[in-house]
């Protein structure tokens, strides 16, 4: 780990890192939180995953999450959302909803993303081993997770395929069925082929009917966010979730859309959220 800045904020500190990552074969950066409470003693995380065409800025500059981690002692890490760099393959079309900045916290399968867009491992294994092995005052197995749009959808597919790695997990506005939107079946079909059963271990709905474990999912999902029908379909996410008896707390904001305006305002009730499980 190469630390590049550090910030002072609410009497914690906002850091931000690098490190070769041995799983997307490039240099990766992430950024880091951590809260007062960090200088006396480890802390619990947050992994905090971001959205389309977002780095680990996006929620670092415009969240306001360090006023709420100072207040619960919790620290919150923020990676990339996919690999980067010299010789990182790309949408042939320069889009936006796939390649750089939209790794979907898959695994891929398919040339020529194979090499490189391994999110999923990375986020479930690297980042916490290189996190675990760095001198930061860190409790790197009492975690919770979190995210936003493509991130939200990680968060939930992660948590479920993980039982007993989070303690909690929550989404603003996820992809709550990448098998059933054009987000999801651009990049699905890319990174992981055409069998659409493959699809299915990264789709939440498809992975609440067996998750192993029914971990408490917290949902905020705006009203007038314009990617809400075509895209998110929380309504598939409920129904799956009324199926299988697994508990969810979908809150539907008025007047809410899909930008950074909606994460801010309630981004205090998800950390406290979490912070109750992390205790």
């Amino acid at each position: 780990m190469n630390q590049i800045s550090i910030n002072k904020s609410f009497t914690g500190n906002q850091l931000k890192f690098s490190h070769q990552s041995d799983v997307l074969n490039c240099e990766m950066i992430f950024s880091v939180y951590l809260p007062p409470q960090a200088e006396e003693k480890s802390v619990p995380l947050i992994y905090w995953l971001s959205g389309l065409t977002c780095t680990d800025d996006n929620f670092v500059q415009k969240a306001g999450a360090q006023r709420y981690a100072a207040e619960t002692g919790v620290a919150i890490i923020c990676p990339d959302t996919s690999p980067r760099g010299k010789g990182i393959p790309d949408d042939p079309e320069g889009a936006y909803d796939f390649g750089l900045g939209a790794g979907f916290y898959v695994n891929a399968t398919q040339q020529p993303w194979v090499e490189h867009y391994q999110m999923y491992s990375y986020i479930t294994e690297e980042l916490p081993s290189v996190l675990a092995a760095s001198e930061l005052p860190l409790q790197t197995t009492n975690a919770s997770i979190m995210g936003h749009s493509m991130g939200g959808h990680g968060a939930l597919t992660i948590a479920l395929k993980n039982p007993g790695k989070f303690k909690s997990v929550s989404a603003f506005s996820p992809i709550c069925s990448p098998l059933n939107c054009p987000w999801g079946e651009k990049a699905l079909g890319n990174y992981l082929g055409s069998d659409k059963k493959n699809w299915a271990e990264y789709d939440s709905c498809a992975l609440i009917a067996k998750a192993k474990e029914k971990l408490s999912i917290l949902v905020d999902q705006g009203d007038a966010d314009n990617f809400l029908v075509e895209q998110l379909k929380p309504e598939l996410l409920k129904a799956a979730c009324e199926k299988a008896g697994h508990p969810l707390t979908l809150r539907v904001q008025p007047g809410y859309d899909h930008s950074y305006f909606f994460i801010a305002s309630f981004i205090g009730d998800h950390i406290h959220y979490h912070a109750d499980f992390l205790k």
